[in-house]
């Protein structure tokens, strides 16, 4: 399938956009000048003048009124004795009996009279005046080139609007299925669209396999190494046996402590790699179920139940995931407490504690394999830094994420899990 280039869109709409343009731009010259008044001989307005009367011919251009009042004229006009002598050579009257106001004096005052003006002639009981007539500057000719105009701009965002609609929807595809890209599940990319969109697509599909590649086999060399390690672990637990009670009791904690690190390690490689199926379940009741065993053993936990919340996921994986949140609120936070909240086709749970909060600013690395959260690396205090990583990894797995916060007043901890409903 031969796919076109995203500049052929683009191009076509700036030359169909040029057409239109061009073509009204040439409808409006083609339709002539504005409507205006067109040039009046001066004979028309001494024939006014004389009679008191419009001739027909310029009654379109011209009014005659009769007033008492020497004040007349338009803000615009200015007088031009040169003009008011040419009117008065005209009706073979004296000059002075003449006096004018123009809008366009010219410069050869025998010319047709252009534009507005006023000119008024005394004759005795007062004045008769010839006046063009008033024309406002935006007409219905310009009303209705304006209209044109906003109609042509309306087709052209129109047209730009769909064909940018056209060209920019795989790309939103495209940038919603690398958003859902995570380790462990495939992720199909869409491969449609112009050419270079397409060729983006198989770029960022062979990407992800090379990634999936790489993360397969890490986690695998991961998982060996510490499987493997099981077994000298055993023998040295074996002989350990033989050592004095102080020493040997410290060589079993330490012995323990490395197979819990081991076993952390297994988990963090299976979760969400695993290809474990999911079911429909009730997220409430498993995280009832799991806060009643973990009471039981008396851990200080509790839990506000909430509103039925059904999700699709691995009810051991989530396990796990609400497990290692409830056994870090209680190392570091004291107790650890449980409640959960729906939005817009997601489900928000809340597991809090009553610790220092966590440092923001590095709210991100504490969801690294092997970052510990307490420094001092102590047994008694730490982890083995496994915890939150295995929490991200089950929350993507299941299409959720995994945010940390503090607890307004700054007094506790909360680790925000969000999962589609």
């Amino acid at each position: 399938m031969t796919r076109r280039s995203i500049t052929v869109p683009i191009v076509l709409l700036v030359i169909a956009a040029a057409l239109i343009a061009t073509t009204t731009q040439f409808t409006i010259m083609f339709n002539g000048p504005p409507p205006g008044p067109g040039p009046l001989p001066l004979a028309r307005v001494a024939e006014a003048l004389r009679t008191g009367i419009v001739p027909p011919t310029a009654r379109a251009r011209m009014t005659v009124t009769r007033t008492n009042e020497d004040k007349f004229g338009r803000q615009d006009e200015r007088p031009s004795p040169a003009r008011d002598a040419a009117i008065a050579r005209l009706m073979e009257v004296p000059a002075e009996r003449i006096h004018g106001l123009y809008q366009l004096p010219a410069r050869d005052p025998e010319q047709d009279m252009r534009g507005s003006f006023t000119v008024a002639m005394e004759n005795g009981n007062g004045w008769i005046v010839a006046s063009s007539v008033y024309r406002p500057t935006f007409t219905r000719w310009h009303l209705a080139r304006l209209l044109g105009m906003l109609g042509t701009l309306l087709v052209l965002s129109l047209l730009a609007w769909a064909v940018a609609r056209r060209i920019s929807r795989p790309i939103r595809d495209l940038a919603g299925a690398a958003t859902r890209v995570r380790l462990g599940a495939r992720q199909p990319i869409p491969q449609r669209g112009p050419r270079e969109v397409h060729e983006l697509a198989i770029a960022l599909d062979s990407m992800q396999e090379r990634i999936l590649l790489e993360a397969e086999n890490r986690s695998a060399m991961l998982g060996a190494i510490a499987h493997d390690l099981g077994t000298p672990l055993s023998r040295i637990a074996f002989w350990v046996e033989q050592l004095p009670d102080a020493a040997r009791l410290r060589a079993e904690a330490d012995i323990e402590e490395m197979r819990a690190m081991l076993k952390a390690a297994l988990a963090f490689t299976r979760d969400g790699r695993d290809g474990a199926s999911h079911a429909r379940l009730d997220l409430g009741s498993l995280i009832e179920s799991l806060v009643d065993d973990l009471a039981a053993a008396g851990k200080p936990v509790s839990v506000e139940p909430g509103p039925r919340a059904v999700v699709r996921g691995n009810s051991a994986a989530l396990r796990r995931l609400f497990a290692n949140l409830i056994e870090n609120a209680v190392r570091y936070g004291e107790r650890a407490w449980l409640h959960w909240s729906l939005g817009e086709a997601t489900v928000d749970v809340l597991v809090e504690d009553d610790g220092p909060g966590f440092d923001l600013a590095r709210a991100e690395a504490l969801f690294a394999p092997f970052v510990r959260g307490e420094t001092s690396r102590s047994r008694e205090t730490g982890g083995t830094g496994l915890g939150l990583a295995i929490v991200r990894s089950v929350a993507e797995a299941h299409g959720g994420t995994v945010t940390l916060e503090n607890r307004l007043g700054g007094i506790g901890g909360r680790v925000r899990v969000r999962l589609p409903t």
